[in-house]
């Protein structure tokens, strides 16, 4: 059993960079850019609504205040400010899902700042802080066995470990750099493959060509790949060709 998540609600103003409303047909769960790396309130709303008719979760993808960097850029935020900006962009989307007639119901960081707490438990700890003050019971996503997920735990907050079928792993179960070659995989067939490995047996090739463990609840498809939509129904479509289950964690 997998769940499939999305990055959705990317766009800003009169840019849309993801195809919401074909990703909601085939995901189960959207993390919806809360508007600090991408989206706006309009976006946002119709994201949420659009989720809601298609029963796919609401997630709050929270980021660091980086519009200009889509939130890929490394940055040095206070703890404090870090906590009230997690829960402010939580707070944002809560009022966009309850209007919906649905809820924000996990979150998941973005970029820089999903790449940052893995390791860091001064940064992670100020995303906990910021998910405790927006709603003490919501889930979240994180990298398999990063300090996020760990103190996520510890707070009372189911900690769900997510998997990428589209990035390469380094031997040690983190996401090579983008910067890097083959940081991104790119062939369809080579996607699928990976994805079927995630969920049957949590396992993935590493970028050095060793097999690694990577056991996880969801499986994150980038929607902001060159046809992202037609990827993910072809994993979704081998998923359940191979008796693989897809449903949302929550």
């Amino acid at each position: 059993m997998i769940d499939l998540n999305a990055d959705l609600g990317e766009g800003f103003g009169r840019w849309h960079l993801t195809d919401d409303e074909q990703l909601l047909s085939v995901v189960t769960s959207a993390n919806v850019a809360c508007g600090f790396h991408a989206g706006d309130p309009v976006t946002m709303r119709r994201v949420c609504e659009l989720a809601a008719e298609r029963g796919v979760r609401v997630g709050a993808q929270v980021s660091y205040r980086d519009l200009a960097g889509f939130g890929r850029r490394a940055m040095d935020v206070p703890s404090g400010e870090l906590a009230a900006e997690v829960a402010y962009q939580i707070g944002a989307l809560v009022v966009f899902a309850r209007a919906a007639g649905t809820r924000v119901s996990y979150v998941k960081p973005h970029g820089a700042l999903y790449n940052r707490i893995v390791h860091d438990p001064e940064q992670a700890a100020a995303v906990i802080e910021g998910v405790l003050l927006a709603d003490g019971s919501l889930p979240v996503l994180g990298l398999p066995g990063s300090v996020v997920l760990d103190l996520a735990a510890k707070a009372g907050l189911p900690a769900v470990p997510e998997a990428f079928a589209d990035r390469a792993y380094t031997d040690e179960g983190t996401l090579v750099p983008r910067g890097l070659d083959g940081a991104v995989v790119t062939d369809p067939e080579a996607v699928v493959e990976r994805s079927l490995s995630l969920a049957r047996s949590g396992t993935v090739v590493a970028l050095s060509g060793a097999r690694i463990e990577v056991r996880a609840r969801s499986l994150c498809l980038h929607g902001d790949t060159p046809g992202a939509v037609e990827l993910a129904r072809r994993v979704r479509e081998r998923l359940l060709e191979s008796g693989v289950r897809v449903e949302a964690f929550v």
